[in-house]
């Protein structure tokens, strides 16, 4: 039978210019299995009479519809609206059943219509059932004899295919319960991940991975679902996923032994290399051809991949770059320059100031000397994790320096017993709480493969794999009020936020440690504060009383510019200091939430808020100590697994 005009036609001309630039003519490219191409100017094939949603409203425009092909005949999203032809009783079972009229359909079935029986274009019911997710209808032609692997359409392709395509999980749990084969493949070599891999259908590829398909599978042209993703899907997912799943990054297919990566720069699809290359994949494979991916980029003259490629080669030592390209190229190395850089800013800048120079020209051209300095190392070394490493950076620097100057310059100035001895006990308690807010886990939700797949499946099969509980980075059920970071790529049981100050999440495991860093270091800041105008009532001459405070902040920033830049400094970290305090400790005691839940409180459906306030079900659980929750909402919301870390909620308390 003959197929949709425009479908499938590149291998009838020939090979087309990602032919020419993968170098090999493949038996099937992947580019002439346009299963997502809309149909325009169809010819009548199986199933391709106007879907019911047509025939409701022919104003929709194709961008309305969901796009067609072999798989989807007579598809439409709304097909479970009411047209407004009320009698049912004069359809057709194939009509009824794209409308999921169960009684229409029962009626005709029990008059004597074989379910096995397909139309005259080869399509089952089954198949029509299964592409409009008539989960109902399916149940009762299975049981009452329908094969639920029968082949059907263009494509001979099975019920399941067709679920699969158009991404119906529920369909696809419900036909694999049945006993639905998805490793089968259609006609043109494609088993189901394939298919869910190639559409973005996140869900469906778990699933099916989690029931024990193959993440490496090769259809029958070589592609792996990686591939696939990589070439059609421009997102993060299905792509994160599959590497979640340590799928083999470097496999190249069986025509063009292209890998993932070449399949991604001849697709423009950025984001996946992005992916591919965090994930290791070999910038130097080459194709039959002989090229390699940054061949390809070049070819395309696309200047980010260039780049990105180029970075990617010589962070392994590649293209024996030069001396500074190497050290650029250094992910550590880089990391050390972010966070070693503010050490030297602020040194320089007091140094300079406190200089005996009277010429603020020459002083003025240090700093401009500095300045161009900052903007050397920004351009070179400077990353996109920058805004985690700077903040870490200019806190450890800005206490480097107070500490400096606390034993350089105050300690012969101030009493031992009842300054230096409380300044050093709380210096110690600083650091402990300090290093167990930067180092501890922050309550990392762990899980291990076979609970991850048992997750899955459980979610999949409860209708609940979405990602309000379902993290499709980490693949586990989120406990409440839990949140994955996007800067620390985990999901972190009581998720508060993620700081920059300690350069790692603030959750269950450290959030007490956090709240003492805060305590300690705001009385650090105070001593250093009391330090400083101690330093200066002994070493300056001053007449605030006589002349004012403007003239008093000259006379100090004068007579010592180390110290007035020691107390800018102490005077800026009080600040947020004092009042990142005073919000955590109001949030803890009067509103039982954490900093995410506030900022987000309308998207969680256990808050209920107003213009005014907050209503949180966690409000009294310091004192209870016990969640103040519903059993009902406790069970909704645990993990999934008891011997998953942090399983029992009772331990997210802070």
């Amino acid at each position: 039978m003959q197929r949709e005009e425009g479908f499938n036609t590149k291998m009838a001309d020939g090979p087309d210019e990602y032919d020419t630039e993968a170098g090999c003519v493949p038996l099937l490219h992947p580019e002439s299995l346009v299963y997502g191409q809309r149909v325009q100017n169809s010819q009548k094939s199986p199933g391709s009479a106007h879907t019911p949603q047509e025939q409701e409203d022919a104003s929709f425009s194709h961008q309305e519809i969901k796009s067609q092909s072999h798989y989807n005949h007579g598809y439409g999203e709304s097909l479970g609206r009411k047209t407004h032809i009320d009698d049912y009783s004069t359809w057709d079972i194939v009509k009824a059943t794209q409308y999921g009229i169960y009684e229409r359909c029962r009626e005709l079935v029990e008059a004597g219509y074989d379910v096995r029986q397909p139309d005259k274009e080869n399509v089952t019911l089954l198949h029509w059932a299964a592409i409009n997710n008539r989960i109902d209808l399916v149940k009762y032609y299975i049981s009452k004899g329908a094969i639920v692997d029968q082949l059907g359409g263009d494509l001979n392709s099975t019920p399941l295919h067709w679920a699969t395509r158009q991404g119906h999980l529920s369909m696809v749990v419900q036909l694999m319960k049945y006993g639905a084969d998805p490793s089968l493949i259609d006609g043109e070599g494609c088993s189901c991940i394939h298919l869910a891999a190639q559409f973005g259908h996140t869900s469906i590829v778990a699933y099916l991975i989690a029931k024990g398909q193959d993440v490496d599978m090769m259809d029958q042209n070589g592609m792996t679902p990686l591939m696939w993703a990589a070439y059609r899907t421009h997102s993060v997912d299905p792509t994160r996923l599959l590497l979640t799943f340590n799928v083999s990054v470097n496999l190249g297919d069986k025509y063009h032994k292209n890998t993932a990566l070449h399949w991604a720069v001849l697709a423009g699809n950025t984001t996946v290399i992005s992916l591919l290359l965090e994930a290791g994949a070999n910038v130097d494979a080459q194709n039959i051809k002989g090229e390699s991916a940054l061949d390809l980029a070049k070819q395309r003259k696309n200047v980010w991949m260039i780049n990105h490629l180029q970075e990617a080669r010589q962070a392994k030592g590649y293209d024996n770059p030069s001396f500074l390209r190497k050290l650029k190229a250094d992910k550590e190395f880089r990391q050390k320059v972010m966070l070693g850089t503010p050490f030297l800013v602020i040194w320089l800048v007091g140094f300079i100031a406190d200089l005996n120079i009277d010429s603020w020209l020459i002083k003025g051209l240090m700093y401009g000397g500095v300045w161009a300095t900052v903007q050397f190392l920004s351009k070179s070394f400077f990353d996109h994790s920058m805004h985690s490493a700077l903040p870490l950076g200019i806190y450890l620097a800005t206490k480097f320096w107070m500490y400096v100057t606390w034993f350089f310059w105050f300690w012969n100035d101030l009493n031992f017993l009842f300054i230096h001895l409380p300044f050093l006990a709380n210096s110690v308690a600083l650091f402990y709480n300090f290093g167990k807010s930067w180092k501890s886990d922050p309550g990392i939700i762990k899980a291990t493969e076979e609970q991850k797949k048992k997750t899955i499946v459980e979610l999949a099969e409860t209708g609940s794999l979405d990602l309000s509980i379902f993290c499709s980075t980490c693949l586990i059920r989120k406990p409440v009020r839990s949140k994955h970071c996007g800067v620390c790529n985990r999901c972190i049981a009581k998720f508060d936020h993620h700081c920059p100050w300690v350069g790692n999440c603030v959750g269950a495991g450290n959030h007490r440690y956090f709240m003492g860093y805060l305590f300690f270091l705001l009385f650090m800041i105070c001593w250093m504060i009391y330090g400083c105008i101690s330093y200066w009532g002994l070493h300056c001459e001053t007449t605030y009383t006589k002349d004012g405070f403007w003239t008093y902040i000259t006379q100090i920033a004068t007579c010592s510019p180390w110290m007035f830049w020691m107390f800018l400094n102490s005077i800026f970290h009080f600040m947020w200091v004092a009042v990142l305090l005073m919000c955590q400790m109001y949030q803890i005691s009067c509103l039982g939430i954490t900093t995410n839940e506030r900022m987000n409180a309308r998207r969680y459906k256990h808050f209920k808020v107003t213009t005014t306030s907050i209503e949180s079900p966690f409000k009294l659980c310091l004192l209870a100590k016990e969640l103040p929750i519903k059993e009902e909402f406790y069970k909704k919301n645990y993990i999934g697994h008891r011997n998953e870390r942090n399983a029992d909620l009772n331990n997210f308390k802070i």
